[in-house]
């Protein structure tokens, strides 16, 4: 009887901390599923802090479900997760694309409370391209504007991976990827590339969110452009934290992020917990 209560209890606990999810919730009235939006809220409390989940993909692929272990972890954290999908290149542009960011962050703003999630403590997270969209969206705060909204109510910002924060000088130094991978993304010129680069954006008194930017220990360019994107930050009085991940591939830092003895988790862990500090 006692083992038998024993499993009831344990099954019960495992059934409580399983998240909540409400997939492919459109964020326009296009109805399109590449502007919708997946939601994984813990089953009770409310005011959890919101984590908005950017795909990667080369900003012309990817999709909204590769999550691996990061719903079940974060929900168990007391975190919303919201996973989004955008549209793509060459159908849009890139500022279509971060229109499309913009308008999914609205839509998370305007009903977190649904999903008992805080709506003013949205943490913009993103893999590859998708971690220089979130920098971008949490620099640059023109594409909030339009939608009404402020840099105030982002808290964090973690982007994992990717070599685009600064194109121009990415391109002066050279990396792992060719240069037409950028041009075909960014356009040819110096001002095109800027105005999409995160770090031309960083300016004081702005409500600029603190940044943990993990990086591939291994990869020089994502290093480089990490520990660049950190200096300028800095430079405004703007918190930032580089993380190397030892041993993971491009691919591994995203897909194992959520385990539980993960080391980038772990000070994903501790950002996020100095975050929830914060009144």
């Amino acid at each position: 009887m006692r083992h038998l209560l024993l499993a009831l209890l344990q099954t019960a606990s495992a059934l409580a901390a399983t998240p909540e999810v409400h997939r492919d919730l459109f964020y326009t009235e296009a109805k399109d599923k590449l502007q919708s939006l997946d939601v994984y809220s813990p089953a009770s409390g409310k005011d959890h802090p919101v984590i908005v989940w950017i795909h990667g993909g080369g900003w012309k692929a990817g999709d909204k479900a590769g999550l691996q272990k990061k719903p079940q972890a974060l929900v168990d954290k007391g975190f919303v997760l919201v996973s989004i999908n955008y549209r793509f290149l060459p159908a849009v542009s890139l500022k279509d694309m971060m229109g499309d960011i913009a308008k999914a962050i609205r839509w998370v703003h305007e009903h977190a409370s649904e999903h008992r999630g805080n709506p003013n403590s949205l943490i913009i997270m993103g893999h590859s391209a998708g971690a220089h969209l979130a920098a971008l969206i949490c620099t640059d705060d023109r594409y909030l504007q339009v939608e009404g909204l402020s840099l105030a109510i982002l808290k964090g910002c973690v982007p994992l991976d990717v070599s685009a924060y600064d194109v121009p000088k990415r391109l002066r130094d050279g990396g792992s990827v060719p240069d037409s991978n950028y041009t075909s993304v960014f356009g040819t010129t110096e001002a095109e590339q800027k105005e999409l680069s995160p770090v031309y954006h960083i300016a004081k008194d702005k409500h600029i969110p603190p940044f943990l930017i993990l990086h591939v220990a291994s990869r020089d360019d994502t290093k480089a452009q990490a520990h660049w994107l950190a200096d300028k930050l800095g430079e405004s009085a703007i918190a930032a934290h580089v993380v190397a991940a030892e041993g993971k591939t491009h691919g591994t830092i995203s897909s194992d992020l959520g385990g539980e003895s993960d080391p980038p988790t772990l000070e994903l862990w501790n950002f996020l917990e100095q975050i929830k500090r914060k009144p």
